[in-house]
């Protein structure tokens, strides 16, 4: 089955060691209220420092959207006591000109009385290492050089053993047996050179939802030390490949972020392409030949069911949701003319959105909806344009050396992400909306169709090498942090969900 479990029954902030529990939000104004200035020189200087380096207008600390989970005067007290510490105990990540340098964190194993408690707590912690560990701004701390053995989750730890290692940051964490079937999972952010607790939770789940919890606790750690929100705790639709080139099998396969819990959504009898999740993260559409001509499909998450989207004259490919869920904008064939058009999911009704000779093709919507990137070869060779959601003020964007081609709108609205075919080779790059500012990010004999993790830092696409099968590989804005995602066949077009709710 293809539906997701909830991460959690119940998921409750613990209180601050170190920083006062029970600490409300009229005693943390006050206790901050000094440091207001100083903090806003701060965030000034660093935003001079990551623009281009991390997406530009990037802050330390944004306002996050409203979630019921969180304790909103103690967290925010929490990550403001990592700015305003004595300079030598900042726990900052630091990115300076794209020369990055990591943030040593130690995970401790979660504490366990029972041997499957302990197993599962080995298993939260190493999800948790590795997590940090690929988003290129943590290094984890080797365990073997650890100086202290945590017993307790409500003792603080010797902060001097953890400064002597370097690790600037402490995870500690313990998992308790319920009486109802279910496991509590604890955990404890420390920044060991300020000697402050800066975030706890627990949560309530069933023992086989362990790894959910460890990428949850992972999106908390990343918040509370870079103040962006965090990627882990989503999955990755894609296409399998296998068998001969002659005979290729495409089918839909979902998986963690991280490669975990793969299986198949489709069979191997029809081929399909282009998938794309919806908002809601329970519907993906994709492109299929099940009919026997290209057709854009619907499938649901929840249901596992899946049905035609729209009864078009002509074929229909290159699908892409709207930010709201409701609509889907894609390409449709007609007599051998590409053009876009937007869909009403609720009512059907279709709108027109180009209406030129050349190709039209791979719309992909801004953030607030109100804009749309694509295709085009309309001035002779493969670009990229950007018109409003009505489809008026078409305009190029694109003019550097080569081909362009799918366009897909960062999450945070800033950048466009692209593939560029030059010199017998294919890049994945990234530029405004104006079209300035182009990088490069990677290149490779082929690097094709990329997607945005949700807090708009990473690209995941697929590369192939000469000879070899396509394979998932993620970088980051800086380009330095290219790795490879494991998959269990070869592997290409890749589509980010949003966090899973």
């Amino acid at each position: 089955m293809a539906t997701f479990q909830s991460a959690t029954r119940t998921e409750e902030p613990l209180p601050l060691e170190g920083g006062g529990a029970g600490v409300g939000v009229k005693d943390v104004m006050g206790v901050i209220a000094p440091f207001l200035k100083a903090l806003g020189a701060v965030r000034r200087a660093i935003g001079g420092l990551v623009q281009f380096i991390a997406p530009p207008r990037l802050s330390l600390n944004p306002t996050p959207p409203p979630s019921p989970f969180r304790g909103g005067g103690v967290l925010a007290f929490a990550f403001l006591l990592t700015l305003v510490a004595p300079a030598h105990a900042q726990l900052r990540v630091d990115i300076t000109e794209g020369h990055l340098n990591p943030m040593p964190v130690a995970t401790v194993d979660f504490l366990a009385q029972t041997p499957d408690a302990q197993q599962v707590g080995r298993d939260v912690s190493g999800v948790i290492r590795s997590n940090l560990e690929r988003s290129g701004l943590f290094r984890t701390v080797a365990p073997g050089a650890f100086i202290e053995r945590i017993q307790a989750m409500d003792v603080p730890p010797r902060f001097a053993d953890w400064k002597i290692i370097d690790a600037q940051a402490l995870v500690v964490g313990q998992v308790t047996p319920l009486p109802d079937g279910r496991i509590r999972i604890e955990f404890r952010l420390w920044d060991t050179f300020a000697e402050q607790s800066l975030v706890g939770f627990q949560y309530a789940t069933t023992p086989d939802n362990w790894r959910r919890i460890a990428h949850r606790i992972s999106d908390q750690i990343y918040e509370q030390l870079t103040g962006e929100r965090g990627y882990f705790d989503t999955r990755i639709v894609f296409v399998s490949e296998s068998g001969p080139r002659t005979r290729r099998v495409k089918r839909l396969m979902i998986m963690d972020q991280d490669g975990a819990n793969p299986f198949f959504l489709t069979s191997a009898d029809s081929m399909v392409l282009t998938p794309r999740f919806s908002p809601s993260t329970q519907m993906i559409t994709y492109m299929s030949f099940e009919t026997g001509a290209p057709r854009v499909f619907l499938y649901n998450l929840e249901t596992n069911r899946r049905e035609v989207l729209g009864d078009f004259p002509g074929m229909t490919y290159a699908p892409r949701f709207a930010p709201d869920g409701n609509g889907v904008v894609l390409t449709l064939d007609m007599n051998g003319n590409s053009e876009i058009f937007a869909l009403d999911l609720r009512s059907r009704a279709r709108t027109r959105l180009t209406n030129h000779p050349a190709i039209d093709t791979s719309p992909s919507y801004s953030p607030d909806g109100a804009q749309i990137t694509f295709n085009s070869d309309r001035g002779g060779s493969p670009q990229i344009y950007v018109m409003n959601a009505d489809g008026s003020g078409q305009r190029r964007i694109s003019f550097g050396e080569g081909r362009y081609s799918t366009p897909v709108w960062s999450p945070r609205g800033d950048l466009i992400a692209f593939t560029r075919q030059a010199g017998g080779r294919f890049a994945i790059g990234v530029m405004r909306p104006d079209g300035s500012g182009e990088r490069i990010l990677t290149e490779s004999y082929l690097d094709e169709a990329p997607t945005w993790s949700p807090n708009g830092r990473v690209i995941m696409f697929f590369r192939e090498a000469r000879g070899a099968g396509p394979q998932l590989w993620s970088v980051d804005l800086t380009g330095r942090n290219l790795r490879q995602i494991p998959t269990q066949t070869d592997a290409s077009d890749p589509a980010w969900s949003p966090l899973l709710p």
